[in-house]
């Protein structure tokens, strides 16, 4: 053979395991990324909270405070999950918002419905695959009943937890009821975490941005930063041990997760967030 032609023979022979583990990586690398394309935060209402010492027990008593509703819309490569709902849409159209009966309490308004929200995005109810509740009080379960066909994601703790008004959700809503921990899609990209003690099923929702990195939504884990920097727990919590469990768990989550801690009450945190029709990823 001629030398030229030999050594090209070599080579092709040497190069092509090379070759075939850079493929190997580079086909790894594809499948350990996020399956997160993107997270909108949505206004799922705003409010004044009467007494915030409701949520820091002894601390800022009869003091008010602005409060946010969120909720957050994920969009995943195998479909869209919706995470809380908010107060109910109903109240958008309500001139006064919803006055609570307790005081202390938050005042409810809902400066845009969720409805409207995803029609800006150009999603439908139907495109739903998932909705996920960090637990069951009116303020995370408003418009669950807008998206009958979606899975309900819940812990069974809370499916369960007698309620004096009737049960919670329609018996004809798809559910699964989860025992702790959940990868939704099955990638670790988003992961719901067993949070209880401010209802008895409790949870928050780890999500992996592929550019942001690693987000903690804290459902009513903790109200606003002050008391989660303090690890109060609320005076009106189902279990005041677990819920500090609870905390305690959230903190190492986010230092093995490198998380940041998106809390969902806290408006000084969301007015410096990018709101839909603006999105992370």
């Amino acid at each position: 053979m001629h030398p030229i032609r030999l050594f090209l023979a070599v080579a092709a022979v040497v190069v092509s395991p090379l070759a075939a583990a850079s493929l190997v990586q580079q086909a790894s690398a594809e499948e350990s990324k996020s399956g997160v394309e993107r997270l909108y935060i949505l206004n799922c209402g705003e409010g004044v909270a009467g007494d915030i010492s409701r949520w820091s027990p002894g601390v800022n008593v009869g003091k008010s405070m602005d409060f946010v509703d969120n909720c957050y819309l994920i969009k995943h490569r195998q479909g869209w999950l919706l995470w809380d709902t908010g107060v109910a849409d109903a109240i958008a159209a309500m001139p006064e918002g919803q006055r609570p009966a307790d005081p202390r309490a938050t005042h409810w308004r809902r400066p845009k419905t969720l409805v409207s929200q995803l029609d800006q995005l150009g999603v439908k109810a139907s495109d739903i695959k998932y909705v996920a509740v960090s637990h069951t009080h009116p303020d995370h379960v408003g418009n669950v009943t807008l998206f009958p066909q979606a899975m309900l994601l819940v812990q069974k703790a809370e499916y369960e937890w007698p309620s004096p008004v009737g049960p919670r959700f329609k018996p004809d809503q798809p559910v699964t009821k989860l025992e702790g921990d959940h990868d939704v899609f099955g990638d670790g990209s988003v992961t719901i975490i067993s949070t209880p003690g401010h209802t008895p099923g409790h949870q928050s929702l780890l999500v992996k941005l592929p550019k942001t990195g690693a987000v903690l939504l804290s459902g009513d884990a903790v109200h606003f930063k002050d008391n989660w920097e303090n690890r109060r727990v609320p005076e009106n919590n189902d279990n005041q041990d677990k819920s500090a469990a609870s905390l305690r768990r959230m903190a190492d989550v986010m230092a093995k997760e490198k998380a940041q801690l998106w809390i969902n009450h806290d408006k000084a945190q969301r007015d410096g967030q990018k709101l839909s029709p603006e999105f992370y990823e």
